[in-house]
């Protein structure tokens, strides 16, 4: 058994002494503190990224799924799990949290995956990563092939070039037939562009809309059946855009910078869809919870915050970038979320895995 931090045995007491209540309120504040919310585990987790030496590395995953198995680096599975490592690259993970690839890129910093383009009559997942790396800053594009074989993975396909300085959050969305890249810069800016693929088979992209949406912001998550764009102000709060770039600089303020909500720094947001219900969930990275809102309705509604204690792996503080999925998703029949953690209880920063029936039940959704 691993040694637990000091900031971590106080929480687990804390957990204890709530269980009655099922909420759990860790006292404090600094780094490790952990809010008000209702208490779940991961239930595994990644191996911790390369990049060690105690450095802030493991940033924002994405998950992808496919009706049939496909083969990813001479390795069967129902699809994988990208999560970035901003100093390094990008792994692909496995549904068992299991390395299956790793791309030594650079300084990606956020990543999402799509389908929906087609290269030489070949359908393919596309991903994109916001890319700071100097001297190539915009968004790096990587392809798989789900009907490939053998030591078939994800592999470089271009770029998206933009005039943002330091590209830092980054979603796609599906709009009609579109692919659409959302790009947020470190100081706000936000860049919304269409991707093809032009005749040689290489990336193009045609910018849609280009705003500013304040001060330092990130978190992006595009929800295509309700047609909204999610973004998140850091120290402000979550807007709701229009998908539709015709809509510019139109917005709604989902919710701001709150105690006992959402804790500033707002970061990472993904959405999930649970049969007609769809879900935004966030990482109020301040106090290390996760607030849920339902949005399928006429607005937003919160939902309650839930909290990552320790269990079959460690407990989770700190969440930078997550991403979720609902139905069947390898080992998990009806959904699951994987959020980046800040502090590992052994190495360096990794994901952690959440049954999304877990989440479900402790906020009684």
């Amino acid at each position: 058994m691993s040694i637990r931090t000091l900031t971590t045995l106080v929480a687990s007491a804390a957990l204890l002494a709530a269980c009655a209540t099922g909420e759990v309120d860790y006292q404090g504040e600094g780094e490790g503190f952990v809010g008000e919310g209702s208490p779940v585990s991961a239930v595994l987790e990644t191996p911790s990224v390369g990049t060690g030496g105690g450095e802030d590395a493991a940033d924002d995953p994405a998950i992808w799924t496919s009706p049939v198995p496909v083969t990813i680096n001479g390795k069967t599975s129902p699809g994988f799990v990208a999560g970035t490592d901003k100093k390094a690259g990008l792994y692909i993970y496995d549904f068992d949290g299991q390395v299956m690839q790793f791309l030594a890129e650079g300084l990606l910093n956020n990543v999402d995956a799509v389908e929906g383009l087609s290269i030489g009559g070949k359908p393919m997942v596309v991903l994109g990563a916001s890319d700071r790396t100097p001297g190539r800053t915009g968004v790096s594009l990587y392809v798989y092939d789900p009907a490939g074989t053998g030591t078939n993975g994800v592999r470089p396909w271009g770029a998206i070039a933009t005039d943002v300085v330091e590209p830092y959050g980054f979603c796609f969305a599906r709009r009609g037939a579109e692919v659409h890249a959302i790009l947020v810069g470190h100081e706000g800016e936000l860049r919304q562009y269409v991707l093809t693929v032009d005749a040689a088979g290489r990336p193009s992209a045609r910018l849609v809309r280009s705003g500013d949406i304040g001060t330092i912001s990130e978190g992006c998550a595009a929800d295509e059946a309700t047609g909204a764009l999610y973004l998140g102000e850091e120290n402000v709060g979550i807007w709701r855009y229009d998908l539709d770039p015709a809509s510019g600089s139109a917005r709604t303020l989902v919710q701001a910078i709150e105690p006992g909500r959402l804790v500033a720094d707002a970061e990472g947001l993904t959405i999930l869809a649970d049969g007609a219900a769809r879900y935004l969930i966030g990482s109020s990275q301040g106090d290390s919870t996760f607030p849920v809102w339902r949005i399928d309705g006429a607005a937003p509604e919160y939902k309650g915050r839930f909290v990552v204690v320790d269990g079959e792996v460690d407990a989770v503080t700190g969440t930078d970038g997550l991403a979720a999925h609902g139905g069947v998703v390898g080992r998990f029949p009806e959904g699951v979320v994987v959020v980046q953690d800040d502090v590992n209880d052994v190495g360096t920063q990794n994901f952690k895995y959440i049954d999304w029936r877990d989440i479900r039940t402790a906020l009684d959704l």
